[in-house]
């Protein structure tokens, strides 16, 4: 139940995922790096309503605050540049 409540999400998150759209990648990178957005956004950017308004990033004890779009891609820039 959980493995397909999880797959919905990512499919709801990320378009790439349902049939007959116009986004789609024609490169394994470029899907593994929207991929990837989408469930760094999921853990750490939206908030939840099952751990109380908390991420789950907050609620594992990994992150200490919820972070901004911004944020993501700041630390995407750090990590491309590392």
């Amino acid at each position: 139940m959980l493995v397909e409540r999880s797959n919905l999400a990512v499919r709801m998150l990320n378009r790439r995922f349902t049939r007959l759209t116009n986004s789609y990648s024609k490169r394994i990178e470029y899907h593994r790096a929207a991929l990837a957005l989408t469930f760094f956004f999921y853990n750490f950017c939206r908030k939840h309503s099952t751990p109380k308004g908390k991420t789950p990033a907050m609620a594992g004890g990994i992150a200490t605050t919820v972070w901004s779009v911004r944020d993501m891609l700041f630390a995407a820039d750090q990590a491309i540049a590392a």
